[in-house]
């Protein structure tokens, strides 16, 4: 049976039609720049306040200390540090030791109490908390490990302690301190903070959390009453 003529001009007319459709088409995506995949926001990091080291002393929060000032020029070994040999890993500098203890001594100047103390097994940190707190006992938690040298598996068990220490809630009256690495809060949140730099977090439960605050190792003077530090 053949098809009727006006059939067969209507569809030669609807796929001449959409030929030069497609045509123009492609001519003005070739011509139209193609633009960018958006950025991620780039992390906006909050300077702590006198107010908010009064919440502080009644407790409820959790502090992620980085630590001290390093020597860069003693990187850790690769592929893999000996956490028994301060030697194979990136030690603090003697200022960032000075560095650690006047960070201890602004926080007990400011009153805020510490409950636990749960720390990286690098030696780094644990030079740290030595120096900022000084006869403290610590628990090492293996997962709280630098996490900049590890694949995107082993960073798993990292992050997802870093994110339970950070969620879960802490009772009144103290605040959970972390002393761990800059890397693992970036890899966490999108937040590379500085050696030495105090962040303030709000435990929500649940795997959340909120960020409120940093104290970098300079503000202190600012935010304590003049004459607080030695």
């Amino acid at each position: 049976m053949q098809p009727k003529p006006w059939i067969s001009r209507l569809s030669f007319a609807t796929l001449l039609s959409w030929g030069v459709m497609l045509a123009i088409g492609a001519a003005h995506a070739a011509d139209t720049p193609v633009k960018p995949l958006a950025m991620a926001p780039k992390f906006v990091e909050t300077p702590g306040t006198p107010n908010l080291l009064a919440v502080l002393r009644t407790g409820g929060f959790v502090l992620y200390l980085r630590h001290g000032t390093t020597d860069n020029s003693r990187p850790d070994r690769f592929p893999q540090v000996d956490l028994n040999d301060c030697a194979t890993q990136r030690p603090l500098t003697e200022a960032g030791r000075q560095l650690a203890a006047q960070v201890g001594q602004a926080m007990r100047a400011a009153q805020i109490p510490i409950g636990d103390i749960v720390i990286s097994p690098m030696c780094r940190v644990k030079d740290t908390t030595a120096a900022a707190f000084p006869g403290r006992d610590a628990t090492l938690d293996m997962n709280l490990m630098y996490t900049a040298n590890l694949t995107t598996a082993q960073k798993a068990p990292i992050l997802a302690r870093t994110r339970f220490l950070l969620s879960e809630p802490v009772a009144p009256g103290g605040n959970r301190l972390l002393v761990a690495h800059g890397p693992n809060l970036m890899d966490l949140m999108g937040y590379f903070p500085k050696e030495g730099t105090l962040v303030v977090l709000r435990p929500r439960g649940q795997g959340r959390f909120d960020y409120v605050a940093s104290f970098a190792p300079g503000l202190w003077p600012q935010v304590l009453p003049a004459g607080a530090l030695p």
